[in-house]
């Protein structure tokens, strides 16, 4: 088993490193990395901002989730978007958003403002995961899907471990308002490179060859996009499940990313330099969960044939394992033993990650940008609840530990959620959608619902 685990990650790095599908993969797995620093640098900085903007714990807390809002909302809208008008054109105009308001955080006076430039950080990146998904879903093979998002979720996670450090070390030099101006001219850069090398069909890049387009998912018709229509009942039906799962895992998620470094500032006293140093370690260790848990979904996948048992098994070992190790979080005081104990249990909750992002493409490969919306939903709004009820639970008992216990009774609900409801059948175009597409019908419907069990 350990032998096909390398050998498989070891193959596909290969591909990554060497085709020009694996290059487009690479600018996603950026984009996942750019990303998520530009979300996580408020955290980072809050000491430090807090301070010179007299921001109390519920004014931050208010902050950190002000992101959340418009993400929660463009979800679906930006997966549908995607799905009409391609990751192209979608990521292009979002991440000419995200960029700017990163650049116009470093101009902030207060909390109004502050408040303002997240929300357009949240709009810009509101559909950047399912217009991102979309096109994976063109550009990666069906039995890679788990091992692609495991590895684009692993470069946000790399994101999360290397902003501490790299923040401080850049707003030691520039301030933290420079910080965001240097991060935001990054973001910048990014956008160019995407919208002159990425292209919606893989068949339409000059650099694909034969053999990559062999193993590649049947191109959606051009004309096809305008057709059909969403099935909206069905597909949100089917996605609701994974949906909940999904808001349970980034209720504890969403605690990591945006209180962490306050978490070790406030609680234990630790200067900037040492909360980086834990912080590191802790969102390492959710690297290497996302990178196994996409590669350990796929392995199943291909031993069993099962593809909704190989996403499922992966989900509730992950969720039961993170509420486990999160226990003695609970209890315990001692620093290391607290630091050790976040590190396992932010390893295995990154365990769900590749399984879970690779539902929407096995159910609605055509839809997968507003399939893959619709499940992010479910983090947005965690990103919205879960940072402001952590900092009202602190400035009302002054105890870091409370919010944790909400962390393990979501954690076990999601594996039980996860367990009995995660979808085993997907959505496909039936035979009249078919005929709209070749012109040979007018009625372009999508409701047919077959077992995905063996694709």
């Amino acid at each position: 088993m350990a032998a096909g685990f390398q050998g498989g990650l070891v193959q596909a790095a290969k591909r990554t490193a060497t085709t020009t599908t694996g290059r487009v993969f690479g600018l996603i797995c950026l984009m996942y990395f750019i990303t998520y620093v530009d979300r996580v640098n408020v955290s980072t900085l809050a000491p430090l901002m807090s301070k010179e903007l007299g921001l109390s714990n519920i004014q931050l807390g208010l902050v950190l989730s002000a992101f959340g809002y418009p993400y929660a909302l463009l979800q679906i809208l930006g997966g549908t978007a995607a799905d009409k008008f391609g990751a192209r054109k979608t990521l292009t105009i979002c991440g000419g958003i995200w960029a700017l308001s990163t650049i116009a955080t470093g101009f902030v006076g207060g909390l109004f403002s502050l408040l303002l430039v997240r929300i357009f950080v949240g709009i810009g990146e509101g559909a950047t995961f399912p217009a991102a998904t979309r096109a994976m879903a063109s550009w990666v093979p069906e039995s890679r899907r788990g091992y692609a998002q495991g590895m684009v979720h692993s470069a946000s996670r790399l994101a999360n471990a290397i902003t501490p450090p790299l923040v401080i070390l850049i707003a030691a030099y520039l301030g933290w308002r420079g910080a965001f101006l240097a991060l935001g001219c990054v973001s910048m850069v990014w956008v160019l490179a995407w919208l002159f090398y990425f292209r919606d069909n893989p068949r339409d890049h000059t650099g694909v060859s034969l053999q990559e387009i062999a193993l590649l998912p049947e191109p959606r018709q051009k004309t096809q996009a305008g057709a059909v229509k969403v099935p909206w009942g069905p597909l949100t039906r089917a996605m609701m499940p994974t949906t909940l799962v999904y808001f349970c895992y980034n209720w504890t998620f969403w605690l990591y990313i945006t209180w962490l470094p306050s978490y070790f500032v406030q609680a234990y006293g630790l200067e900037l330099k040492h909360m980086a140093a834990f912080t590191f370690a802790i969102f390492a260790a959710g690297v290497v969960g996302d990178t196994l848990g996409g590669v350990l979904t796929d392995f199943v996948y291909h031993r069993t044939g099962d593809l909704p048992a190989s996403r499922r098994l992966v989900v509730v070992f992950s969720l039961i394992a993170s509420m486990i190790c999160l226990i003695p979080a609970l209890f315990v005081h001692d620093l290391v033993t607290i630091g050790f104990s976040l590190a396992s249990a932010f390893f295995f909750l990154e365990l769900t990650v590749g399984p879970i992002w690779a539902v929407p493409m096995d159910i609605a490969p055509h839809f997968s940008g507003t399939a893959s919306g619709i499940m992010n939903t479910g983090s947005a709004i965690a990103g919205i609840v879960s940072p402001i009820a952590f900092g009202l639970v602190i400035d009302l008992t002054h105890s870091y530990t409370l919010p944790f216990y909400g962390s393990v009774l979501l954690l076990m609900i999601g594996a039980c959620i996860a367990f009995f409801f995660m979808p085993s059948r997907g959505l496909v175009a039936s035979s009249a959608t078919e005929n709209a597409t070749t012109g040979q019908a007018n009625s372009p419907r999508i409701s047919t619902m077959r077992d995905v069990a063996g694709q």
